[in-house]
């Protein structure tokens, strides 16, 4: 007999009409895993939208990194966490690329993971030693190409958007390096100015403050046009690159399954977290801008990013383990 009286509760909560739970939440602290480590440009973000959602949905946001695996760790996490609206994942494009880049995966973005929309957009910046003897993209590539895989170029990890961005590099110019993956950005950017690196598509946020303290030099950005905070270095296709574009976007995403009254909550404190006058101010110093498409938008936004990035991993023969 106690068993049946135990579920009870449970079996109640079941009946309970979605609009009714909508209106009592969030009734207790939320989770949001990125899953990259501290320091990376989209941990940076990431945090400043946190925060944000934090007074918009008068609950804490907890953000939580979970590093690892190009950041599947942290993406399989929330895609088995439970489906209540308490437990979010802020992922960038390296979610999109992941699922043709890696040979197995132990979710499915498209099934195990709603949408609940997205936050920012920008390039990455490709950022180089300032050791190095060159002072344009193109000299990059005539130095890579002299000395085939004799420098460096690092990512954040194997499958992430920044592995990415050097991969359509590499397939564009032929230019070769020898490609070493890191368990996020930060650290890949200390070794670019240590030397220990040659170069690294890093993310505005983190990368930009670096060129400008002189610390390593910025070549480019990977977007179609120059990037608002940073109009004095050139795109890839300026600095000889024809047809290269890869946008770093970032998004909030939450298990499969969450109810869409949650979601549609969620959608709308994001929406208004990063179109907030100082996190819009914040971001401009960052270089990248508030994105903001909603939970629809940003679901069919990811179907069409993940077919397109397929595409091209499949051109570029990118596997990994």
């Amino acid at each position: 007999m106690l068993k049946p009286i135990s579920l009870l509760p449970l079996a109640v909560l079941a009946f309970v009409p979605a609009s009714v739970y909508a209106q009592s939440f969030p009734a207790k602290p939320l989770r949001m895993v990125i899953g990259f480590p501290a320091g990376s440009s989209s941990d940076v973000v990431g945090r400043l939208v946190a925060q944000k959602m934090s007074e918009g949905l008068g609950q804490q946001v907890v953000f939580e990194n979970r590093p690892g695996a190009g950041g599947n760790i942290g993406a399989e996490f929330i895609a088995k966490s439970a489906a209540d609206g308490y437990s979010l994942l802020y992922a960038n494009t390296g979610l999109a690329v992941a699922v043709s880049a890696y040979d197995r995966l132990g979710y499915d973005a498209v099934r195990d993971l709603t949408p609940v929309g997205q936050a920012v957009a920008g390039p990455h910046l490709l950022i180089v030693n300032p050791a190095l003897p060159v002072q344009s993209v193109k000299d990059l590539i005539a130095l890579a190409k002299a000395k085939p895989r004799g420098y460096n170029v690092a990512s954040s990890g194997n499958g992430n958007s920044d592995h990415f961005a050097y991969e359509l590099f590499r397939s564009i110019t032929g230019a070769e390096m020898v490609h070493v993956p890191y368990k996020g950005g930060g650290q890949a950017s200390v070794d670019v100015i240590a030397g220990q690196m040659a170069a690294y598509f890093s993310g505005m946020a983190a990368g930009l403050p670096l060129v400008r303290g002189g610390k390593v030099k910025g070549l480019a950005v990977t977007t179609a046009q120059r990037s608002q905070i940073a109009p004095d270095i050139p795109t890839m296709i300026e600095a000889g690159v024809p047809g290269y574009e890869h946008v770093l976007w970032n998004a909030v995403l939450a298990p499969a399954s969450t109810p869409k009254v949650v979601v549609g909550r969620l959608d709308a404190e994001l929406a208004k977290a990063v179109n907030a006058p100082e996190l819009r101010e914040r971001f401009a110093t960052l270089g990248v801008e508030p994105a903001s498409k909603n939970a629809e938008q940003m679901t069919a936004y990811l179907k069409a990013e993940i077919e397109k990035y397929g595409k091209i991993v499949r051109a570029i023969g990118l596997k990994i383990e």
